[in-house]
């Protein structure tokens, strides 16, 4: 007697593209933002995102600005994370606030959502240095 076993495919590619679109998505950081910070156009930040593997160095920066580990970008897999929520919570009397999770892990998202106002705060401070420079050019060219 034989059974087939009906797995999922062990071979599931990673798109890292796609990735970097959902991780920037979750920071709030606009395409052109991210265009921005890597001296390039909107539309090649565009074209990277439909990218399913993407240069390591290119990768590298990206996670840089993005302040993510480059790992997250190279192993995130939607498919795993819907698995792993569907499989954590309950719907026990209709409410997820019934839910236990006996192996809580680590949710980076509060500490990456720290980093990205860390960010903001900066560039307003260099927003503000950089127009009291310029006023102080101002003035010395007018002396």
């Amino acid at each position: 007697m034989t059974t087939t076993l009906n797995a999922m495919p062990t071979n599931h590619k990673i798109h890292e593209g796609r990735n970097i679109k959902r991780f920037r998505e979750m920071l709030g950081i606009k395409q052109d933002a991210l265009a921005f910070d890597l001296n390039m156009s909107q539309q090649a930040v565009s074209q990277i995102e439909q990218k399913e593997t993407i240069d390591a160095a290119l990768l590298q920066q990206i996670a840089d600005i993005l302040k993510l580990p480059v790992e997250a970008i190279q192993n995130f897999d939607e498919e795993q994370a819907v698995n792993v929520i569907a499989n954590t919570f309950s719907l026990d009397n209709g409410s997820i606030f019934n839910a236990h999770n006996t192996n809580p892990v680590f949710n980076p998202v509060e500490a990456v959502l720290k980093l990205h106002e860390e960010k903001i705060a900066l560039y307003e401070r260099m927003l503000k240095e950089k127009d009291e420079m310029m006023a102080e050019l101002k003035n010395l060219i007018n002396k």
